[in-house]
Order: structure tokens, then sequence, then C-alpha cells
């Protein structure tokens, strides 16, 4: 008995272990700058103090995959910690279920491979809309972030109703609650786990989506604004309080996008 207990302790340990290198992997390609031509360090304090950036003058816009990698990768930085939970209780099902013949490892690295190609998905989307926006003049090739205050207002404000909807509280509680999602959910096999983790990155896009799209509004590699958004993503998933930190969020969006026309 001692021996099992020690294997699944050794197994939960390998499991959050790889979950939290992949999440230090991506932290640290987004502080390289992701392929953007400038540390994340630099554009974060040109972001913070904008009377540091010579002019518009001579931005180029970077090419598509490097800037749909860039949002991916962001975005397994920010959404991994708070789908671990997810993945472990997965896993642990997975234990206590030995005799399904499947492989806990690799069975769990197709639940998180579904999850994360949501957010591939999502991802081509926002690096599209970027690259959309920025020859209107309406997103800095080289900050990232919005140049119209008209533009940051309709973000915010977007967000801060979203943030108040009855369908992004219906995402949130699909994500808050694990156990209920695997037990109605639940698919055998590797390419059941897929598709669950699919299942749960859908909701997880629809629980998010409006916060991520705040990166345009406070700069897409301000890792101030990043680090904030995932603490916020973390605590509406995770804390016992999170409908209700989602809610007072939205509140605060709402009040800065009148802020931001009226200034």
């Amino acid at each position: 008995m001692i021996a099992v207990e020690s294997v699944l302790r050794r197994e939960r340990a390998v499991m959050a272990a790889a979950l939290a290198a992949l999440v230090v992997l991506a932290w640290v390609y987004v502080w390289r700058g992701a392929g953007m031509g400038m540390a994340a360090l630099d554009m974060t304090a040109l972001t913070l103090f904008p009377h540091l950036h010579p002019g518009g003058a001579g931005e180029m816009a970077v090419a598509w995959p490097t800037v749909a990698m860039m949002w991916w990768v962001m975005m397994i930085a920010m959404m991994t910690p708070s789908a671990a939970p997810f993945v472990l209780l997965y896993a642990a099902v997975l234990r206590r279920h030995a005799g399904t013949g499947q492989n806990g490892y690799a069975s769990s690295a197709f639940l998180l491979g579904g999850y994360l190609a949501v957010w591939l998905v999502f991802s081509m989307g926002a690096a599209t809309l970027q690259q959309a926006l920025q020859p209107e003049g309406l997103i800095s090739a080289m900050m990232l972030w919005s140049r119209s205050a008209t533009l940051s207002a309709i973000v915010l404000a977007g967000a801060g109703l979203y943030q108040l909807s009855p369908l992004k509280h219906a995402c949130l509680k699909q994500c808050r609650g694990p156990v209920d999602f695997l037990t109605r959910y639940w698919r055998p096999g590797r390419l059941g786990a897929f598709a669950m983790g699919v299942r749960h990155g859908a909701y997880c896009v629809g629980c998010c989506w409006a916060l991520m799209a705040l990166l345009f509004v406070g700069g897409v590699m301000n890792l101030a604004w990043i680090a904030m958004l995932a603490l916020l993503v973390l605590m509406e998933k995770l804390s016992p309080a999170g409908p209700a930190i989602g809610r007072a969020a939205g509140l605060l969006l709402l009040a800065w996008a009148a802020a931001t026309l009226l200034v």
C-alpha cells in the first residue's frame, strides 16, 4: 500500500512539474520578445512610459505567423495555470481506474493538447484582427496597443458588459467545476481526452475572450498588463469569490471606458 501511494504521489508531482515547466517556458518566450524584435521588458517600458518612444515613423508590421505564435504562447502562459486543476483531476481519475488501459501521461497530454488547440484558433483570430487594424492606424505595429481612444473605449466597454453577461458566467461555471465537467462530458481513450480538452477550452475561451481582447488596449506585449489579466483569470476560476470578482471587474471596465472617452 505504501509503495502504491508513493507511486501516485510521484505521478502527481510529475504532472504538476510538467505543467509548471510548460508555463515557465511560455513566459520565457514572451519575456524574450516572442519574435517581435524587441524584448518584452523594453516594450513594457515603452508602453508604460510612451514619451520614451521616438515616434511612429519606421514602424514595421511583423509577419502573421510570428504574431499568431506570439498570441498562442502568451495564451499558454496565461491560461495553463488556471487549467491545471482540470488536467490534474483528469489524471487522478485515470489513476483510480487503472483498469481502463489508458496511459495517464499520454491521455493527459491529449487532454491538454485539445485545450490548447482551441486557444490556438483564438490566437490565429486575434493575430488576424491585429494585422487588420494596424494599416488603419488603430493599432501600433511596434507598441501593439490601441492608438484610438474610441477603439479603447469600445473594447473596455465590450469587455465590461460581457463580464456581467449570463453567457460569461455560464462558461465560468464550467471552468470552475472540473468535477462536474468530467462527470458530464467524460469520453474514453486518447481521442476522447482530446475532445474533452477541446470542449473545456471552448468554455474557457467563452469565459475569457473579452478579457484577452483587453491586450489591445494595454499592449499585447505589456508584461504588467499580461500578468494582471492572468491573475484576474486565475482568481475568477479558482477563488471562492471568483464570480463576484468577475462582476466587479466588469463594472470597473465600464467606468474605465467612460473615463477614456471623457479624457
